[in-house]
């Protein structure tokens, strides 16, 4: 159906004067009449009895004009939708995001974000960075927070954090009021680890930072969240080694003391799947390098 010509119809309906309904249209009358007959003859059904004195609308017509309206109004709708999403005013956006994040400005972006753009649907999801990665191949996520050294194959991203491990002991420990700690003091301690299984790469790197000081770690506890890690240290179960981030967490009964400096650091990126065009998720890129620049 050409929807000019239901908005020829409309305006003849609503006018019933051709004249008329051609100046409100900004159009010259006989292609008006023509558009009319055309609709018509596609219709297979008179809408219009007009002479020289006057137009009306047959019951034909007068059932046809309210489905015009109809139609006319859906695809102002329609277009106005299509305008929003776009433009990234509208529209579905699924965040993954690990523990680190909540330290690391997440949540004042999502605030800021979701009073500028209220019409779209925001989801958040906490996943590790392995998750992400896959949930965001299957096309359920649109972006993702992944720890890792560098961009995962198939995504792009930008680097949103790059810093140091600090050292997370129980209050009261003997090492816990140093200013900076050699890794090497904590030898004989048990361990607290990020699980292998929840993030491979974060656990190597933690690995890796105990054997670089010569030793392996007595490995205690395994979870999956990095508040748990923090506090099981809390709980005395054990030591561990985390993101500087991680301070900000405020939990109590801990101290994070920094590291002898190392050439290991926490990166975390900010990534997604570059087959799909989303405009709302650059809308949101744009406020994270508005509000955190790197």
């Amino acid at each position: 159906m050409d929807l000019r010509r239901l908005r020829y119809f409309v305006a003849v309906a609503e006018e019933l004067h051709f004249g008329r309904a051609a100046r409100r249209l900004s159009i010259s009358q006989p292609p008006l009449s023509l558009s009319i007959r055309q609709l018509e003859e596609q219709l297979g059904a008179k809408l219009l009895e007009r002479d020289s004195k006057r137009v009306a609308l047959t019951p034909a017509g007068e059932a046809f004009l309210e489905s015009a309206r109809h139609l006319l109004a859906e695809f102002g709708d329609a277009k106005d939708l299509a305008r929003r999403v776009a433009s990234g005013s509208t529209g579905r956006l699924r965040v993954g995001f690990s523990g680190s994040m909540l330290y690391r400005g997440l949540p004042e972006v999502i605030r800021t974000y979701r009073s500028a753009y209220a019409q779209v649907e925001l989801t958040l999801v906490e996943l590790n960075s392995s998750e992400q990665i896959e949930a965001l191949a299957r096309d359920r996520l649109e972006l993702g927070y992944v720890n890792a050294p560098r961009i995962p194959e198939g995504l792009e991203g930008l680097r949103v954090a790059e810093e140091p491990f600090v050292a997370c002991l129980p209050q009261g420990h003997r090492c816990a009021g140093s200013r900076l700690l050699d890794l090497r003091e904590l030898a004989d301690e048990p361990f607290v680890l990020f699980a292998r299984a929840a993030s491979p790469l974060y656990y190597e790197h933690i690995i890796g930072l105990c054997v670089a000081a010569g030793f392996p770690p007595q490995l205690q506890f395994e979870a999956r969240h990095w508040l748990s890690v923090v506090a099981l240290v809390a709980r005395r179960l054990g030591v561990a080694v985390v993101p500087e981030a991680i301070r900000a967490s405020g939990m109590r009964g801990v101290r994070f003391v920094p590291l002898k400096p190392s050439r290991i650091l926490s990166t975390c990126w900010c990534v997604w799947n570059p087959r799909r065009i989303l405009p709302v998720r650059e809308q949101f890129l744009n406020m994270w390098k508005k509000m955190r620049p790197a």
